[in-house]
């Protein structure tokens, strides 16, 4: 008979460090046979970004479903971390932070997750980084609120890649999104979630949460992609 997974906690982290200071943190510590370890990165503060958001929240869960300990932080400037806001520059070294942390603590290999500006900042950091074996976009986006996000770095970017996006999300259209996926090298997945925002709230025409059907397709491509399903209860 298996064994008992034991349920997962949460910690708060405090000694989670980047170069403007410490970085706010919480892990979830997944399962003691977990393969991998994930990362998850948050929207853009202006917009009232930090870890809780529900976006990064449902990623999370998705990642924790199929055992893999979980680190959520505060870019600089937000919440408890300290430093202040760097327009996604100094973000993408506390990005570099957040792994080095997460190798140290655990010695696994990693995949990282972002929602909108977490996912723009986190790609360009994770992409070189050969640690991380697999990447998350969610809402990746390509024009938000007077800010311009560019993926010139994707066609280097040779990981396992999933996209998911709403039909109507209004920071990254699907045919500019669907250049830019036609330049990042396979294996690649994109999916749109039909009636969703960018967001993954609904539209007028189907309205409520589309978060549930968000994480089904992460955790389709977790198990596609790498085998990661969740662990048994008995």
């Amino acid at each position: 008979m298996s064994s008992i997974v034991p349920a997962a906690s949460i910690q708060s982290i405090e000694d989670l460090r980047g170069p403007a200071g410490r970085l706010e943190a919480l892990l979830n510590t997944g399962h003691v046979d977990a393969r991998f370890a994930a990362l998850v990165c948050h929207p853009h503060p202006a917009g009232g970004g930090t870890m809780h958001n529900k976006v990064v929240y449902h990623a999370m869960k998705a990642l924790a479903s199929v055992g893999l300990p979980v680190l959520r932080f505060n870019f600089r400037g937000v919440g408890l971390s300290e430093g202040v806001h760097d327009e996604g520059r100094g973000e993408q070294d506390d990005v570099r932070a957040a792994l080095d942390w997460l190798d140290g603590r655990f010695g696994l290999p990693m995949l990282f997750c972002g929602f909108s500006f977490g996912s723009s900042v986190g790609l360009r950091a994770c992409c070189p980084d050969g640690r991380v074996k697999g990447l998350i976009g969610l809402g990746v986006p390509v024009h938000a609120e007077g800010r311009d996000y560019h993926y010139r770095f994707l066609p280097q970017c040779g990981q396992p890649k999933l996209f998911v996006s709403g039909d109507h999300d209004q920071y990254g259209p699907r045919e500019v999104m669907e250049r830019i996926f036609a330049t990042a090298p396979e294996p690649k997945r994109l999916r749109w979630i039909a009636g969703a925002d960018h967001f993954f709230q609904g539209t007028a025409e189907s309205p409520g949460a589309k978060l549930g059907l968000m994480q089904e397709e992460m955790r389709g491509w977790l198990a596609d992609t790498f085998g990661l399903v969740p662990p048994p209860r008995t």
